[in-house]
């Protein structure tokens, strides 16, 4: 098993109490990180809890946030529990992370009711460092796999798993201030909230109570230099007036496939900002990060296997081994998380063309056309070529005779001065534009049959597209 150092989050954080402009906030807090640190050592929650296993199950980012740094090296075990988390679950989670007492911002709900550990009800001041050295311990910390639809699938990391080398973070330069569409109980989110405490930085966290202006509004006012999300949390931001008001460093997309078309939209809204786009899973860590302004990725980066990342195909499948590969699941009877060679298989198929790899879409999301594979996504790809498409979405219909057949939903980008609404009709023009697209790019059975015309694409709470299969 590999050897993690005893650092703890607090301990590469604590140079926050140096420097009075770096902060976190949210939609109501904004507060000082060195007011953070200088709290260090006052008798709070964290000092309570030493060596048990704690789940964090707060409505706001911001107490997770504080969680975070008062209890790693402190607790044994920190479960992060994510906001969608069906409540009936949470039991089942209790038990296989052996959870001693549960951290929130709110009164227990019903099936925290139904459990006998301990409820510490916590304000987020009450969360405050414990000075320690000799004594601090790797907490293990345990995170969802996203889209986990019925028994949760929990993965065990540590800080050196998450984290990955502390230098690179730091190379990132201090005196950033990021944001992330993403919720911090995530890995995605996670990674951008490291970031910017082990980086000498800032964060800004976004709640899923507020529109895509009001939230760029805020990132706007906070003058946030390096920003995250999903392609689709992108797409629907750019239809917004406010996001001219930002003006990024740094945008990176990760989480779904970033087709050309937003790559292009994005460099063209943020000409001076370095756009980026990245894969990484909760199992497997971060593979890679690419700004060459193309889709897909360098054929390279599978060259050039490496210490720290390998890369490689497996019936087209793209797996992968890595120093930040979290150390198991959790459960006594989960199942291996990676193979006999340390590699982790991702499920998402890519292809080579030329000198790059391509990401087709995922194994469990085929659409099986007479015995014929379509990738959704792949379909999506071409269909969002279109100068006035948004956003799209490509599934199955059931049909009678090839068992299923392609159709999609496209929202279409307002003209100028009008609202989604006013384009929900949409023009037979419109769709024998996307068909023609289609057609030119696609073999027959991939072209959808239909084009719906729709105001919005329900997204889910990990910023995804919501797919059936998810």
């Amino acid at each position: 098993m590999r050897q993690h150092s005893r650092r703890s989050l607090w301990d590469l954080t604590g140079a926050a109490a140096d420097d009075p402009e770096r902060f976190i906030s949210d939609t109501s807090v904004r507060m000082s990180l060195a007011a953070v640190a200088k709290s260090a050592g006052r008798d709070g929650v964290a000092s309570e809890l030493r060596n048990q296993s704690v789940l964090i199950s707060a409505h706001e980012q911001m107490t997770a946030a504080l969680a975070l740094i008062a209890l790693d090296g402190i607790a044994r075990r920190i479960v992060l529990c994510p906001p969608d988390l069906a409540s009936a679950h949470i039991p089942y989670v209790i038990a296989t992370a052996d959870v001693g007492a549960v951290i929130s911002d709110h009164a227990p709900d019903t099936a925290d009711d139904r459990t006998t550990v301990r409820h510490v009800t916590c304000r987020p001041e009450d969360l405050t460092p414990v000075l320690r050295d000799e004594d601090r311990i790797a907490t293990e910390w345990i995170l969802f796999t996203s889209g986990t639809t019925g028994v949760p699938k929990m993965v065990v990391h540590t800080l050196d798993t998450l984290a990955g080398p502390v230098e690179r973070i730091r190379a990132l330069g201090a005196g950033a201030v990021w944001s992330t569409y993403y919720d911090i109980r995530r890995y995605g989110g996670l990674q951008i909230l490291l970031r910017a405490f082990i980086g000498g930085g800032s964060i800004v966290l976004s709640s899923p109570r507020e529109s895509p202006a009001e939230y760029l509004a805020r990132v706007a006012a906070n003058r946030v230099t390096h920003i995250t999300g999903t392609p689709s949390h992108w797409r629907r931001a750019l239809m917004s007036p406010v996001a001219k008001g930002i003006s990024p460093r740094y945008a990176r997309m990760s989480g779904e496939i970033a087709d050309q078309a937003i790559i292009d939209r994005l460099r063209a809204f943020y000409p001076h900002a370095t756009v980026a786009h990245a894969f990484a899973s909760t199992e497997a860590g971060l593979a890679f990060d690419v700004d060459d302004g193309q889709a897909g990725f360098p054929a390279r980066l599978i060259a050039e296997n490496g210490t720290t990342v390998a890369i490689r195909v497996r019936d087209g499948s793209m797996q992968i081994r890595s120093t930040r590969t979290a150390l198991r699941y959790l459960g006594d009877d989960a199942p291996n998380l990676v193979d006999s060679e340390g590699f982790v298989d991702t499920g998402d198929i890519i292809e080579r063309r030329g000198d790059r790899y391509y990401f087709a879409g995922r194994k469990q999301g085929i659409i099986n056309v007479g015995g014929l594979k379509v990738h959704p996504e792949e379909v999506e790809a071409v269909i969002n070529q279109h100068p006035d498409v948004q956003m799209s979405l490509v599934k199955a219909r059931a049909n009678p005779i090839t068992g299923a057949i392609v159709v999609a939903e496209v929202v279409r980008q307002p003209p100028p001065g009008h609202d989604a609404e006013s384009s929900t009709g949409g023009t037979e023009e419109f769709k024998q534009e996307i068909l023609a697209l289609c057609r030119g790019a696609l073999a027959a059975y991939k072209v959808p049959v239909t084009i719906r015309v729709v105001a919005e694409l329900d997204v889910g709470m990990s910023g995804k597209l919501a797919r059936v299969r998810a």
